[in-house]
């Protein structure tokens, strides 16, 4: 074990470029904290953000992935949080769920990122799986088993057309066919792999990640978002267990707020990004930037166009934060009550934080340098990675689409699209 955990202290992007993960971050001694309360959860993520907060910039640095913290995120029970009651869970309202991303978010996105198709499938689980699969599903998250994310495909037409297949065997089920936006797979236990079967219809398949035919591989090189190892995974010949297989097509076969939620935990990260950009830029003006030389002043802090810039940030951060809470109540009250209405309202007032979050995340990162001054782009202070993630991952489902959304409904009368894009 002291070999284990000095290959984890000692690893470096060579390694894992190379796909080499220890074992250790794979390993549990013990399981997972259960977490109680939405109190709990947000106290358990701001104790983990001034953890995570210390080598976030070296992280991203080096793409140094983080299999430290990953260990403590997915052990200190947040990764369980939206597990319902009757299986053990905390069951935590989304606007809780929504203040745990943002936390992590703000010191470190690709944290904030990492888990985020986890509780996408957390609620896929609740939606289409069947009792049986349910709690032995939520029993192992409650543990402290990371679910990955082998869903999108890149090439295809539209992100909606799917190759990889799913069909019966004698034994069970066969997967083939390659997957990229991995996000997080290379770090989980287990991997849920979206498959079309002979009628077209997707299905998930979880597999361990050990599994025969799997490869996992980091070809993650985007700009921003650098350790969430989106990269590829390979299926050929995968076997899979009938009991491992749901078919999450109900899931937009009848209204449900499946769609709204993947939606939800991503405008959650752009809110997170925003928060750490505006802090960011509040302490650098703070403690560096110099007044102006024509402002006759003594201190950029009392200069009136960047106190007033502060304040413009501040207010659409919080705007963007209200609407994203608006959100997160609808989506509460579409699970409840999942009606037609609910569920449209949901992906509505999703649609509209999204696009607030967008904003605020990638002007707040804008604003960091202009208000921060020319020193602030040396590379040895890496605050380029602020604008590298929020342009990364707001480019996730285009937000000029979200106007559509939202302006079609009120305009036309036309109902939201049922899927996890809208």
């Amino acid at each position: 074990m002291s070999q284990l955990s000095s290959a984890v202290n000692s690893h470096n992007i060579h390694a894992h470029r190379a796909n080499h993960v220890p074992l250790q971050v794979f390993e549990q001694s013990e399981n997972a904290h259960v977490i109680q309360t939405d109190a709990e959860a947000i106290q358990v993520a701001k104790q983990l953000a001034s953890e995570f907060a210390k080598e976030a910039s070296l992280r991203d640095k080096e793409r140094r992935l983080p299999l430290n913290e990953i260990q403590q995120y997915s052990q200190s029970g947040l990764w369980a949080i939206t597990i319902p009651k009757a299986f053990g869970g905390a069951q935590v309202k989304y606007r809780t769920l929504a203040e745990v991303v943002k936390t992590i978010s703000s010191v470190d996105s690709s944290l904030g990122q990492l888990p985020q198709n986890h509780w996408a499938f957390l609620e896929h689980l609740r939606l289409d799986a069947s009792l049986e699969q349910q709690r032995f599903f939520f029993d192992l998250v409650l543990k402290g088993i990371r679910f990955g994310n082998a869903f999108s495909e890149k090439g295809s037409k539209t992100v909606a057309d799917l190759t990889t297949t799913i069909h019966k065997t004698a034994t069970g089920y066969e997967v083939n066919g390659q997957k990229f936006f991995a996000t997080g797979a290379l770090l989980a236990h287990w991997i849920p792999i979206v498959a079309i079967n002979e009628s077209g219809q997707p299905y998930a398949a979880l597999v361990p990640r050990e599994t025969e035919g799997v490869q996992i591989i980091n070809d993650w090189s985007g700009f921003g978002q650098r350790t969430t190892a989106s990269g590829t995974v390979e299926l050929k010949k995968v076997a899979v267990r009938e009991e491992y297989v749901v078919p999450i097509h109900q899931a937009f076969d009848r209204p449900t707020a499946a769609g709204a939620i993947s939606q939800f935990i991503q405008a959650a990260v752009d809110a997170g990004i925003a928060r750490g950009a505006i802090e960011e830029t509040i302490q650098y003006v703070k403690k560096y930037s110099r007044p102006w030389i024509d402002s006759g002043l003594e201190r950029a802090t009392d200069d009136p166009y960047t106190i007033a810039s502060i304040g413009d940030l501040k207010i659409k951060l919080r705007a963007a934060e209200a609407v994203l809470d608006l959100a997160a109540d609808q989506i509460d009250l579409a699970i409840d009550e999942p009606t037609e209405e609910h569920v449209s309202q949901a992906t509505l007032l999703v649609a509209e934080a999204k696009v607030l979050t967008t904003e605020v995340a990638i002007l707040a990162a804008n604003k960091l340098f202009e208000l921060s001054g020319t020193r602030s782009t040396l590379s040895e202070l890496n605050l380029d990675r602020h604008w590298r993630n929020a342009r990364t991952h707001t480019l996730h489902d285009p937000v000029r689409w979200k106007y559509h959304i939202v302006g079609n409904y009120y305009l036309n009368g036309v109902k939201p699209p049922r899927h996890p894009w809208s």
